[in-house]
Formats: structure tokens, sequence, C-alpha cells
């Protein structure tokens, strides 16, 4: 199966106001999101990518331009990789949402929360899980193929394929610019890196395929 790199948009306004962007339009990156990006092309740019899909919404896409440009890619919109629906939550502010009875389920029992008018967790996951495997099913094993998406998509791929339960995927830490690896493989994927930041990207050999080999 391929070797999928999940990158997190750069950052925008929304992200550095502590506020939730959502479905929102119009939310571009700002002046260090565009840096962030530039150097995911820098450092990404050398490897032998095979395709670039991304989010519909324009931070997302904004991300994936100057990649697309390194590597002589299109980029491809997939309304499958897009962010949570967080429904009436859209535009709010993360502060004064943590102070509402709920956020305790948010954070340790997400498995069981859905935003007000919008999607659950479980129905994210469930989302962005399909739509990376409907990709990675178009691909020969170990191509390198670029999702760029966000934060809680990306950790709720992760968690479902290296078997954590969805009530845990909040453990997790994905920033803005950083790219996240997994390697595909039926029911022994394998997490070959999480919220790698551009300047960690050293000689890529983060990328090179997962041995499924056992210590004896």
């Amino acid at each position: 199966m391929p070797i999928l790199l999940l990158l997190r948009h750069g950052e925008n306004d929304y992200v550095k106001a502590g506020r939730l962007a959502g479905h929102l339009p119009g939310v571009h990156l700002n002046e260090n999101g565009r840096r962030q990006a530039q150097e995911l092309a820098d450092r990404l740019g050398r490897a032998p990518i095979k395709a670039i899909y991304s989010s519909p919404l324009e931070r997302a896409l904004e991300t994936a331009e100057p990649l697309a440009s390194s590597t002589n890619l299109a980029v491809i919109p997939r309304p499958g990789l897009i962010e949570a629906d967080c429904g009436e939550w859209q535009g709010r502010k993360v502060k004064g949402l943590s102070r509402l009875k709920v956020w305790k389920t948010v954070q340790f029992t997400p498995g069981l929360f859905r935003f007000p008018g919008g999607e659950s967790f479980a129905e994210c996951q469930a989302r962005i899980t399909q739509e990376l495997l409907i990709l990675a099913a178009g691909h020969e094993p170990n191509d390198l193929i670029v999702c760029v998406s966000h934060s809680d998509p990306i950790k709720l791929a992760v968690a479902y394929f290296i078997g954590l339960p969805l009530d845990m995927f909040q453990r997790l830490s994905i920033s803005t610019g950083s790219v996240s690896v997994l390697h595909l493989g039926g029911n022994n994927s394998r997490l070959l890196t999480l919220n790698l930041s551009p300047d960690g990207m050293g000689s890529l050999d983060f990328l090179k395929p997962a041995s499924h080999h056992t210590n004896e």
C-alpha cells in the first residue's frame, strides 16, 4: 500500500486567534502560514511524490500549491479531506468553548460528542479514513502521496490506522505546517512519523517504507 504524507495546512489568523474556522470560506494562510507552506515545498519537493490531494478549503489548497509547483504536479481537491464540520461552533473561540460543561466530553470521551449542528468525531473519522483508503487504492505499493488536511481529521486518521481508540485521539498533536506519515498495510499499518516540522525532515529517511518484520 502507498505511503501517505498527511500535511496539516499552514497557520491562518483563525488558528492564531484560537478560533474554530470549520468550513468557513475565505480563511487564507497568513504570512507565517505561507512561510510554512514554502518550507514544506523546499523539503518535500525532493521526494518522488506521485500525487497531491487536498481539502477544498483555501488554507489547505494554499498550503499544497508551493509543493505542487516544486513537483510539477496538480493539486487535486478532495471533499473527503475537509475539516470536521463544527456546526454552530464555527468561528467561536476555543477559550470560550472550553468553559462549557460539554468540553470535558470533547477532550476525554470524544466518541460521544457531536458538534451542535455538525459532525460527530466518529463520522469525521469514518469519512477521512474511507477517503484515504480510496486514494491509496489508486496507487502502487510504496508510492508517496500527499494529502493536505486539518488537525482533527489527521489525528482521527492516525488513531484509526494505528489502532488507537477514538477516545484517545485528543492525545495526539498536529501542528500547522507539519507532516505525519502513514505506511498503509492492510491490518498492519505503520506510523512512520507524527507531527514533524520541516526543520526536522533532514535526509527524508522518515519516508522509507516500514519494515514489517518482528524481532526475535
